[in-house]
């Protein structure tokens, strides 16, 4: 189970999360989540401009955000509950 508390930062555009996930619990269905949640944060911030730049460079919309998602990944900070 993977619980996103996120936390943004006053006065910055950058968006800050902590991820709680039980240690014994990293399965793929917890993977899957913990993607689709990004996707989901992506397309709430990027959103329009991925759209836009994926029609400019003629490039699969779903893909780059697939990508998008992988890399924001990085900015959350994960908490371990062993």
């Amino acid at each position: 189970m993977a619980i996103i508390t996120a936390l943004p930062i006053v006065g910055d555009f950058k968006f800050c999360a902590m991820v709680y996930i039980n240690f014994t619990n990293l399965d793929n269905e917890t993977q899957q989540k913990l993607l689709s949640d990004s996707k989901e944060d992506v397309k709430r911030k990027f959103g329009n401009q991925l759209k836009r730049y994926a029609q400019e460079n003629h490039i699969n919309y779903d893909t780059l955000l697939e990508e998008e998602a992988m890399r924001n990944l990085y900015s959350y900070n994960f908490v371990f509950n062993i």
